[in-house]
């Protein structure tokens, strides 16, 4: 009796720890998913994401045990025999069991959100290792357990869900509150791509004027904007620097709402985020809420000339051409570079991008606007920081901030960091980090940049590719792949089924170049620590999170 009870307490035991590890993998995945039960459930369906190895042990020891009992009754087989099974099957899951909060590129952030979700998850599921000693003892019952787990975290993650609103209207009217007791100039930014960029630039320019708030790194939904203002905001901020993110329809509507926009930035139109938006035309509108927002306020918004390609921002600006300052290649620029043959929205009126110029210290920018030329620099990498120079430039100036002041401001800028950040290393390599995210434009600046600084050593390449590009997915691989076959002596290239063409384009190029696949980041590293050279110019292009790059084995 005292054995049996024993091994019920160990069995127990395991399984309550099992549990949490593996409570904590699926947290993991749903804290990178926004917390959104659907993208979670898609996710397991889609890498097959449910427990493989513990269920088939479970399975054939099960199997094995029913078949002696049927086949071979007068066999003696101990009662403890199933409980032995299933502890070991545990212990095993247990040691294999990755931490998220340890062994992984982004980790699990133990937020108080993830906290409630956790730990009633984690009870529910401590209560169904209890029914299992209530049924039949064999292995094949705590499979169904198992299998369990997910769905129960997203069951409460579900059931949740009107308390997690309840604290975040609470947190949001507190923001909102904030924000018109203290009466900052806000300027709202976003695009496709682009928008950290542009803030981070013009951030810089206005805290060397006056008391600034930026929303940092890529923080741009609902709750991370609140929870910057209702502990950041302080009465003596002049500007207030909000970069808004558009995860669907309405989404910039609200963040307008929270933080009233006096001005808008509106960086690109792309195919980032393509997959929730199906159409570029919606991609168009949900930015351009922000525009609307800015509007109703009667103030200015700055915007790239591509944007104008789209029915709906051509007609906002027509209807209200004194709102809108256009940036964007000089028209004779423009047909130069152009090779889809699309017309220049630029007007003479507009700010003209003359000249965009590259060295091994950074970026020369020619402009001209209302008759004026302006010659910038910045201690940036990458041509297509030279656009997002321009839209800061003439929220800058239009803000009344003096131009030999921004372009002081300018000199002094800092890196972005992850974002076509150089770095020389003890190693005597060079590194390029644009490891935050990726886009097609973005991509093919980084090339460029690493045939300018790579004439003296090898140029490698290390990317995974880009993601929520839809259906422009294998065809903006291909075109990328060509190049990087043309500029790049190697090319490192992670979970390579993903992007197919890009390998297709990389080898087009005929020049027998050689180009490894790995499975992972830290795959790609190990051989570059073996491999890699004094002079080696090293760009990483794109890294992405854990729930792209791998699938926890379980």
């Amino acid at each position: 009796m005292i054995v049996d009870m024993t091994s019920l307490i160990l069995v127990y035991a395991a399984w309550l720890i099992f549990s949490a590890k593996r409570l904590l993998t699926y947290t993991h995945v749903l804290q990178q998913e926004d917390y959104d039960d659907l993208r979670l459930f898609k996710w397991i369906g889609d890498n097959f994401a449910f427990d493989k190895r513990l269920s088939l042990f479970l399975l054939v020891t099960g199997s094995g045990l029913f078949a002696l009992s049927k086949f071979m009754p007068r066999l003696f087989v101990p009662e403890l025999v199933p409980h032995f099974l299933v502890f070991t099957g545990l212990a095993v899951a247990i040691y294999r069991e990755k931490d998220p909060r340890k062994n992984s590129k982004k980790k699990l952030v133990a937020t108080t959100r993830a906290k409630r979700i956790f730990f009633p998850a984690l009870a529910l599921v401590a209560l169904s290792g209890l029914w299992c000693f209530h049924v039949p003892d064999h292995p094949w019952i705590w499979i169904f357990n198992v299998q369990l787990i997910p769905l129960i975290l997203i069951i409460v993650n579900l059931l949740l869900q009107p308390f997690e609103h309840g604290i975040q209207k609470r947190y949001w009217n507190e923001a909102h509150q904030k924000v018109k007791a203290y009466e900052p100039t806000i300027i709202g930014i976003t695009g496709s791509f682009g928008k950290t960029s542009v803030k981070h630039i013009l951030g810089h320019i206005l805290k060397t004027q006056a008391p600034t708030l930026i929303t940092p790194g890529s923080v741009n939904t609902p709750m991370g904007i609140t929870r910057i203002v209702r502990e950041q905001l302080e009465e003596n901020h002049r500007y207030l620097v909000v970069e808004m993110g558009a995860y669907g329809p309405g989404s910039i509507e609200r963040l307008c709402t929270l933080t009233p926009p006096d001005m808008g930035i509106i960086t690109a139109i792309g195919h980032a985020h393509y997959e929730r938006f199906k159409t570029l035309e919606s991609v168009a509108k949900a930015k351009f809420e922000l525009a609307e927002a800015v509007l109703e306020k009667d103030g200015m918004v700055i915007i790239h000339e591509r944007t104008l390609r789209f029915p709906i921002p051509e007609k906002l600006k027509d209807d209200h051409p004194s709102n809108f300052i256009v940036c964007g290649d000089a028209p004779d620029i423009f047909s130069k570079a152009n090779d889809d043959h699309e017309i220049s929205h630029i007007a003479s009126d507009d700010l003209h991008i003359i000249s965009i110029k590259q060295s091994t210290k950074g970026l020369g920018v020619d402009l001209r606007w209302k008759g004026e030329s302006y010659s910038l620099f910045l201690p940036l990498f990458g041509v297509h920081h030279g656009h997002n120079a321009a839209l800061a430039f003439a929220a800058a100036m239009e803000l009344g901030i003096p131009a030999d002041k921004i372009k002081t401001a300018l000199r002094s800028l800092p890196q972005i960091e992850h974002r076509l950040e150089v770095r020389k290393q003890p190693d005597g390599t060079t590194l390029i980090d644009d490891a935050f995210n990726s886009n097609p434009i973005g991509f093919n600046s980084a090339l460029g940049l690493l045939a300018t600084l790579g004439r003296q050593g090898r140029k490698i390449l290390i990317t995974p590719g880009m993601i929520e590009l839809g259906h422009a997915h294998n065809d903006a691989h291909e075109k990328i792949g060509s190049y990087a076959g043309e500029v790049c002596d190697i090319a490192i290239v992670i979970h390579g089924k993903r992007i197919p063409t890009f390998i297709q384009g990389f080898k087009s190029t005929g020049s027998g170049k050689p180009l490894h696949e790995f499975a992972s980041f830290q795959d790609a590293q190990g051989w570059l620590r073996e491999n890699k050279q004094d002079g080696d110019i090293i760009l990483i292009e794109n890294d992405l999170p854990d729930i792209y790059e791998r699938v926890p084995k379980i």
